[in-house]
């Protein structure tokens, strides 16, 4: 096991916050582990522990607690065993893999069973572990993790909806014989005169008891041990509740003498409707909470299943699992590509939206990298495979996500403290609000007080508390990943809220990342055509990034370069050549002074693009000034309305970079920036960070190359610009996978609207309980007579889980920045003249 180990699975049997205290715990208790997150939405526990963990003891203080962990059996055929110590050392090998739970190797079988904590370890890496031992090994019946666990909440939702209807069946004739009674005279006098109290009674407590034995019992046997623990949670609540109605209504029933004159009545239509009630929330619940996971179920539904793989010289099909890095695959138009990998033969255009966020296609040739679960057009490809398995990129998306969705926020913490002592803390209050009853109450004290005791037990909610927060991170973060923003880091979807600064890298953050060819103005009546071939033909020798964008240019413009007769580069001048007898010098205006040619009008020209923050050249034919041209990095199209974007937010923008000062000035002037630190290195980005955090507040920093990882690291949220590097992205909190600038935008909005909304979610939950914990243990009873139903309790609670969910969800809808809406296709900038932009 490495010095570290990150393990993430899902827990059973949790249904409030309390819950996630107690499993918390149970987590930290266990050796080697550091640290340890519960997300009650997701149903999962993410743990960071040492090499001293094992993941038996982990499983094994999650049953002791109560909380099961899910667990994954995998089947594998092994190769090579001859003896006992074969067996022990595959066993070991698998055993050591942090994860697993248990591994059992049987030698007669020839096979291996491998219990893990969920899907923290897939088949295919305890295959390469085995077969890395000398054990090939094959998989027999390997389960798709992601989808074993969305059909066990699918069956399990299916349960609960079962059940609530069998409740729902059930409770209906007990509550038209009790409270049909209170509410229309004439129907209690019916029932009195047809077949009597005592059977009527009798009727409700056969029929509350199914309710109660049947699709109730869950509430039981998980609540009632908690219970005897000293751990009771909210199960404990409903089955404390439901319990003490039943209980109390039967004694009435089969033995009134036991009871105080005048309170021998039942409540049996409190407990049914009890049960029924918050049945129905768990059952809402279950649906809106599978709807919150949506964008991770988008996610692995773009993994192709299968590839057509050249294997021994024949084209055979194999399932994604089994392609190895080096394998080469065929690609047909309007296919999945299966892995990552780099283009070998073919051309085609490739949709990468769903990736990158980019609506048009991009083509694709010789040597062009290409990314799992795209979809290639109508050309056909044959790539190499490059990242298998989880390392490539949509597998990555994908696990950037689920720690997001499984982040706890600094605000949880709060939360998740209270919430440890709420359920004990109800149970106090409904104790003393039965002894007050009892002791202050009207006539019959003891139907009054046990009526506010179970209303207190049923009002409080812990459910709504523990899902405030972690449904609002999932259902916000996965819209991010829509938008193409990953949160790697869940502080930062909390930090960036806060942001009061964005400060940006210049080149290829605001700027596209590569010179190119602006400006092309012709003196002395020469052609523009044949000026351009001309000193392409010269710069086509030269490595410069200048000469690059100049080549690149007569390459658009379809030109065919002349060769050369002769080329010599003059050191801090320029280069000069001779092309089919005519001579041509290309290079700063110092190089036509030393030359003698005369600058005359084409100098105000240079100086003019010098002030608008470009590189000017001059070209000269034959010992005649040609042509002024001007190389700059262009302004990234959506970068303007990004940095508009970020002002309309209220936030400052800053420019740090290693550029000379005037190109900084000139860019920040054409852009809006509001401060600019130029011609700093990596270490002087984290200076001036340090001095804008200073006077601003808390800082986002923007970035994509190695140069910036240093600065990335040090802001209080760093977000990396995904087309950059993998040192920039590492080092970052955010990633956005697309080059365009909104992206940051996107970022900022949808963390200021998830925490607006977890806001909400907290202040409904706690402001639910503060408020009607009080009215249910009857505190308006001596003013008003009020005195809150039980029934009525158990269908608050459910509406308030419920609640918190569907506000939840509305964080499905968050649009993008308009300006990323309005933003030309890719299409339409290639179409724009150079000099435009």
């Amino acid at each position: 096991m490495s010095k570290e180990t990150q393990l993430t699975f899902s827990i059973k049997g949790m249904s409030c916050a309390s819950c996630v205290g107690r499993v918390e715990k149970a987590l930290r208790g266990v050796s080697g582990v550091q640290e340890a997150r519960v997300n009650l939405a997701a149903e999962t526990a993410q743990i960071k522990a040492d090499e001293s963990l094992t993941s038996s003891d982990l499983a094994a203080a999650l049953d002791s607690a109560g909380y099961p962990a899910q667990t994954t059996t995998h089947r594998f055929a092994i190769e090579n065993m001859s003896c006992a110590s074969c067996v022990g050392r595959v066993e070991r090998v698998l055993q050591a893999l942090p994860g697993v739970v248990s591994a059992d190797v049987n030698l007669a079988q020839e096979q291996a069973t491998v219990v893990t904590l969920g899907t923290t370890v897939s088949a295919s890496d305890l295959v390469k572990a085995s077969t890395a031992a000398g054990y090939p090994a094959k998989s027999l019946d390997e389960p798709d993790g992601q989808s074993e666990t969305g059909d066990r909440k699918a069956a399990e939702s299916a349960h609960l909806q079962r059940m609530t209807w069998i409740a729902a069946a059930l409770t209906l004739p007990v509550f038209i014989l009790e409270m049909g009674g209170h509410m229309v005279p004439a129907f209690h006098h019916f029932v009195m005169a047809t077949i009597g109290t005592t059977v009527s009674w009798g009727i409700q407590f056969v029929l509350t008891t199914l309710v109660l034995i049947w699709p109730g019992r869950q509430f039981y046997i998980k609540g009632l041990p908690a219970l005897f623990k000293a751990a009771p949670d909210m199960n404990s609540l409903v089955a404390l509740g439901s319990g003490a109605a039943w209980g109390f209504s039967s004694v009435a029933l089969f033995a009134p003498t036991l009871l105080p004159e005048g309170t021998q009545v039942v409540y049996f239509e409190a407990a049914a409707v009890i049960v029924t009630l918050i049945l129905l929330g768990r059952t809402l619940e279950a649906r809106a909470k599978g709807r919150t996971g949506e964008a991770i179920r988008k996610l692995i539904g773009l993994r192709a299943k299968t590839a057509r793989v050249e294997r021994n010289g024949s084209i055979v099909e194999l399932p994604v699992d089994e392609i190895n890095v080096g394998d080469r695959l065929q690609v047909r138009p309007g296919e999945k590509i299966a892995v990552d990998g780099v283009v070998v033969t073919g051309a085609s255009y490739v949709d990468e939206s769903m990736i990158t966020g980019e609506p048009v296609p991009v083509e694709k040739t010789n040597g062009s990298e290409i990314v799992g679960g795209t979809i290639n057009g109508t050309g056909a490809l044959t790539f190499e495979a490059t990242k298998v398995g989880g390392d490539t990129m949509l597998a990555q998306i994908i696990r950037m996500v689920e720690d997001a969705q499984g982040a706890k926020l600094p605000i949880q913490d709060m939360v998740n403290r209270i919430t440890l002592w709420f359920v004990p803390a109800v149970i106090g209050v409904a104790v003393v609000t039965f002894v007050a009853w009892l002791a202050l109450g009207p006539t019959p004290t003891l139907g009054h007080a046990l009526v506010a005791a179970v209303a207190v037990l049923i009002i409080a909610c812990p459910c709504a508390m523990g899902l405030a927060t972690p449904t609002s991170i999932m259902v916000g973060t996965g819209r991010a990943a829509e938008l193409g923003v990953l949160f790697r880091q869940g502080d930062a979807l909390q930090t960036l809220q806060g942001v009061k600064i964005v400060a940006l890298d210049k080149t290829g953050t605001l700027t596209e990342g590569r010179p190119e060819l602006t400006d092309l103005s012709i003196i002395n009546n020469f052609e523009e055509t044949e000026v351009l071939r001309l000193i392409a033909s010269v710069e086509a020798n030269s490595e410069h990034p200048i000469a690059a964008a100049v080549v690149r240019r007569a390459k658009q413009d379809g030109l065919e370069l002349h060769p050369l007769d002769d080329f010599q580069s003059i050191t801090g001048y320029g280069v000069q050549a001779s092309i089919q007898g005519r001579v041509v010098l290309v290079g700063a205006d110092r190089l036509m002074t030393r030359e003698n040619i005369e600058l005359g009008d084409a100098k105000a020209i240079g100086e003019r693009l010098g002030r608008d923050g470009k590189t000017p050249l001059y070209a000269a034919i034959d010992g005649r000034l040609a042509a002024v041209i001007a190389v700059s990095d262009p302004i990234k199209s959506g970068t303007p309305a990004a940095i508009k974007a970020l002002h309309e937010l209220g936030l400052k923008v800053a420019m740090i970079t290693g550029d000379n000062q005037g190109t900084a000035d000139a860019i920040a002037n054409r852009l809006g920036i509001d401060t600019v630190v130029a011609e700093v290195l990596p270490d002087g980005k984290v200076d001036a960070l340090n001095r804008l955090k200073t006077s601003d507040g808390v800082i986002a920093f923007v970035g994509d190359g190695i140069n910036d990882a240093p600065a990335l690291a040090h802001g209080d949220v760093g977000i990396a610009i995904g087309t950059g590097t993998d040192i920039a992205i590492e080092a970052a909190d955010v990633v956005l996978m697309s080059g365009d600038l909104n992206g940051v935008v996107n970022a900022i909005n949808i963390s200021q609207r998830t925490m607006g909304n977890i806001r909400q979610n907290l202040f409904w939950a706690f402001g639910y309980n503060a408020l009607l914990i009080p009215v249910a243990a009857g505190v308006f009873f001596p003013l008003f007579g009020i005195l809150l139903s039980p029934a009525l309790a158990a269908g608050a609670m459910a509406l308030s889980s419920v609640f918190v969910l569907m506000n939840a969800l509305r964080l499905r809808w968050i649009s993008p920045s308009q300006g990323e809406k309005n933003r030309p296709s890719t299409a339409q900038q290639a179409a724009q003249p150079v000099a435009a932009q």
